[in-house]
This record gives C-alpha cells, sequence and structure tokens, in this order.
C-alpha cells in the first residue's frame, strides 16, 4: 500500500471515529433524590358508637294498673276470676334512641302446661312499662303459675305466682 492510500485509510477511519462519538447520547448527571418530610399516619377513624339496647329491668304483677301502666298493688296470690296482669319495665341504654324490640310474655300452669303467650313488637324509648293480661271468665284452676318474660327471645325475667 502506498502511502497515500494509507493517509486516506487512517482519516476516514478517523473521521468514522468522531462520527460515531459524536452520535453517542451524552451521560446527563441524575439528581440525587429529594428528600422529603416523614408523612404522619392518617387517624385511625373513630370507632362507631355501640348501637342502643333495651333491657327488662323488672316484673310486677297485680290485678289493676295505674296512669302509669304500673301496678298499683303488687301480688302474688290471686283469686280464681281475677285479671292477672304482669306490668314489664323496661330501660333503654341510651334514653333518646329507638330500639326495636320483641317482648313476650308466656305464662304457664305448675306442670308446664302453657295457659297463654303473647308478644308485642316495640320501639322501646328510655324508661317504659307494657302490661300482659290474662283472664278466664269461669275461674283459673287453683294452683301455681308463672310467667316468663322474654326479649327478642330470651327470658329476661320470670314471676311465680299462685291462684287460690
Amino acid at each position: 500500500m502506498n502511502s497515500k492510500t494509507l493517509h486516506y485509510a487512517v482519516a476516514t477511519a478517523l473521521v468514522a471515529s468522531l462520527a460515531l462519538a459524536g452520535c453517542k447520547k451524552k451521560d446527563e448527571p441524575v439528581p440525587p433524590p429529594v428528600a422529603t418530610a416523614p408523612q404522619a399516619a392518617p387517624a385511625p377513624a373513630p370507632a362507631p358508637a355501640p348501637a342502643a339496647t333495651a333491657s327488662v329491668t323488672g316484673v310486677d304483677l297485680g290485678n289493676a294498673v295505674g296512669a302509669d301502666m304500673k301496678v298499683s298493688a303488687p301480688m302474688t296470690s290471686f283469686g280464681k276470676k281475677d285479671t292477672i296482669i304482669a306490668a314489664v319495665s323496661t330501660k333503654t341504654s341510651d334514653p333518646a334512641a329507638k330500639v326495636p324490640g320483641k317482648l313476650t310474655a308466656k305464662w304457664t300452669f305448675q306442670d308446664g302446661q302453657v295457659v297463654n303467650e303473647e308478644s308485642q313488637d316495640l320501639s322501646f324509648t328510655g324508661d317504659g312499662v307494657t302490661d300482659f293480661r290474662i283472664a278466664k271468665p269461669d275461674g283459673f284452676p287453683a294452683g301455681n303459675y308463672k310467667v316468663e318474660v322474654s326479649l327478642d327471645g330470651t327470658v329476661a325475667q320470670s314471676k311465680d305466682f299462685a291462684v287460690k
């Protein structure tokens, strides 16, 4: 090869190298990550208020009630032809809330024989009294009786009484 060709070959290689170097993407410096302040954890949602509940606070038996629906004179012994009244006192955990529920009175004779069973669907609010009554015009048989009061299917209180 002569020197002129050699110079052309070197010059061509040099131009090609420069062209490739010019096309190469430049490395740009990467900025350092921006420090952020740690974020506080979100406050937990407040717990829901417990639902208001109703409860049976007492059962009084008698044969007459006053204007307040309460038994005038509590009794545990009745005559055969008496009307027997069970005054069921109730209370709600939140006096302003209306609490739906089912109140049931189950009256039984001494051997467990059901004399009467009655339920009332109610909306309890604060303190209240609900009356249940049984009567038999030809008279109840003498013996021992019981009334069981249930709230929403669970026996809340019971009272024993006698008919003489």
